[in-house]
């Protein structure tokens, strides 16, 4: 199986108890899924198997 790097994206970086406390952590994840394909449109969601 081949691995690809298709972009680098961070979620949002907050302090301890801060205003990102409430937000899920699957939540937080999918924010950076959602800006891959945004800055991607080539890109089928369907061919994503793996996020780390």
């Amino acid at each position: 199986m081949d691995a690809f790097i298709v972009d680098g994206i961070r979620t949002p970086i907050g302090s301890f108890g801060g205003t990102l406390s409430p937000v899920r952590t699957d939540d937080l994840a999918a924010i950076p899924l959602r800006e891959l394909l945004k800055r991607n449109p080539e890109l089928p969601p369907d061919v994503i198997e793996d996020v780390y």
